[in-house]
C-alpha cells in the first residue's frame, strides 16, 4: 500500500493543541417526527432488566427532564424487583411495555441475538427506539431495522455511549481543525477475563457470544471514528470449542496510508487503553478508553492534558442526544448515524468470517 502521507516532510517542532475553539455541536438530524411536547419528561420504557439496563436507568436519574415510565421483562418478578430501585410501572412481557401509552421512546437492553425481534415489535407499537450494541448479530439484520425505522418515520439509535462521549466529540473536533496533522495510526483494546460456563451469554454463539460483538464494537467503532470505512482488513482469533471468538486481533488499512491496529479479549484482562496518531504527535486515551474523561496530547517536547467530565457514568450523555432528538421530532442521530452503524456491522461480519464464527443469523 503506498502512503501519501510519508512523503511529505514534517517539521521536528512542539505542536500545542488548538484554542479557543467553541464546545462541540451538533447538526440536526433528519426531521420525520412529531416532537415531543416539551412541557412533561421524556418517558423511557426499559425493555430487559440485566446489569446494563439498571446502569443505564441509574443514568436517567442525573436527567432531569427524563423519568423511567416502566419496564418490561419476562418475569413479573424481575420487573418489580427493576422498578423498586428505578421507578416505572413493571410489566410482565415485552408487549405490554412497547404498548405502555405511558412511554414515548423504548431502550432494548436485551441480548444481540434478540434486539432484532425486540426492536421490531417497538416499532409495530409505533414505538422510537434506542438499542443496545452490537445492534444486530448480521449487518443485513442491522440494514433491515434501519429500513423499516426510516419507512416508519420513527427514530432509532444504537446505543454506542462512546459516540456520545464529550472527550471524543473535542478529539474529532481538534483534529479536524487540520492544526494537528492527519491521522497516521489508530490503536485501540478492550478485554478482560470472562469467567464463565459456555452456556453464558458472553460465551454461547447462539446468543452473539464473543469477544467481537461485546468487546470488538469498542475499537472498532474508535477506528471508524477517526480513519473511516478500511479499504483493507485482516484477523486472527483463538475460538473457543463452541466457536466462541475469545481472543481477537483485527488490522485496518486505509488508501491514505493509515493503519488501526484493534484488539479485543476474554481470557485476559488487557489495557483498555486507545491512541490516535498523527504526523505531528499522538491522543493517548488512558484505561477506559471507551467512556474516557481525559486525554493527553504529546508532541515533541510537549505534553497537554485535555478532560471533559461526563454524565453519571457516560450513558446519561448517550440518553440526553436520544432526548434532543425526539424533542426536535429527529429520527437519526447525527452523532450515531444509522448509515455508519450498518457499516460497521459489516466489517464486523467481515471479521468474523475471516476468523470462523458463524451464528444462525448468517444462514437465515
Amino acid at each position: 500500500m503506498q502512503s501519501n502521507q510519508a512523503s511529505r516532510p514534517v517539521p521536528n517542532v512542539p505542536t500545542p493543541l488548538p484554542v479557543n475553539l467553541p464546545d462541540p455541536q451538533v447538526q440536526a438530524g433528519p426531521v420525520r417526527a412529531e416532537p415531543l411536547p416539551a412541557d412533561r419528561p421524556v418517558r423511557w420504557g426499559i425493555l430487559a432488566t440485566g446489569k446494563i439496563a439498571g446502569g443505564f436507568a441509574g443514568n436517567l436519574a442525573h436527567l432531569p427532564d427524563a423519568e423511567v415510565a416502566a419496564v418490561g421483562a419476562r418475569r413479573l418478578e424481575s420487573a418489580e424487583a427493576f422498578a423498586r430501585q428505578h421507578g416505572g410501572r413493571p410489566h410482565e412481557g415485552y408487549e405490554a411495555l412497547v404498548a405502555d401509552p405511558a412511554v414515548d421512546v423504548v431502550y432494548v437492553a436485551s441480548p444481540h441475538a434478540l434486539h432484532k425481534e425486540h426492536v421490531l415489535l417497538a416499532f409495530e407499537a409505533g414505538k422510537p427506539v434506542l438499542c443496545e450494541k452490537a445492534l444486530t448479530l448480521t449487518a443485513d439484520d442491522a440494514a433491515y431495522l434501519v429500513a423499516q425505522a426510516r419507512e416508519r418515520g420513527l427514530f432509532f439509535m444504537e446505543a454506542m455511549w462512546m459516540r456520545c462521549n464529550p472527550l471524543i466529540r473535542r478529539i474529532q473536533q481538534l483534529l479536524a481543525t487540520g492544526e494537528l496533522g492527519p491521522v497516521t495510526q489508530v490503536r485501540a483494546d478492550l478485554g478482560f477475563r470472562v469467567d464463565h460456563p459456555p452456556t453464558d451469554r458472553l460465551l454461547d454463539p447462539a446468543l452473539g457470544g464473543g469477544a467481537l460483538l461485546d468487546m470488538g464494537v469498542y475499537p472498532v467503532t474508535f477506528a471508524h471514528l477517526f480513519l473511516g470505512h478500511p479499504d483493507k482488513v485482516a484477523a486472527v482469533a483463538a475460538l473457543s470449542e463452541a466457536g466462541a471468538d475469545l481472543n481477537l486481533a483485527m488490522s485496518f488499512g486505509y488508501a491514505s496510508g493509515a493503519v488501526a491496529a484493534l484488539t479485543a479479549s476474554m481470557v485476559g484482562p488487557s489495557p483498555c487503553t486507545a491512541s490516535i496518531a498523527t504526523d505531528r504527535g499522538r491522543f493517548d486515551l488512558p484505561e477506559g478508553f471507551h467512556h474516557p474523561v481525559t486525554a493527553t496530547w504529546t508532541s515533541e517536547d510537549h505534553v497537554e492534558t485535555i478532560e471533559a467530565p461526563v454524565i453519571g457514568s457516560g450513558l446519561a450523555n448517550e440518553a440526553l442526544e436520544v432526548m434532543r432528538c425526539l424533542r426536535n421530532g429527529e429520527t437519526e442521530s447525527p452523532l450515531v448515524p444509522l448509515d455508519e452503524t450498518v457499516d460497521l456491522m459489516r466489517l464486523m461480519d467481515d471479521v468474523r468470517r475471516q476468523v470462523g464464527v458463524v451464528y444462525a443469523a448468517d444462514r437465515s
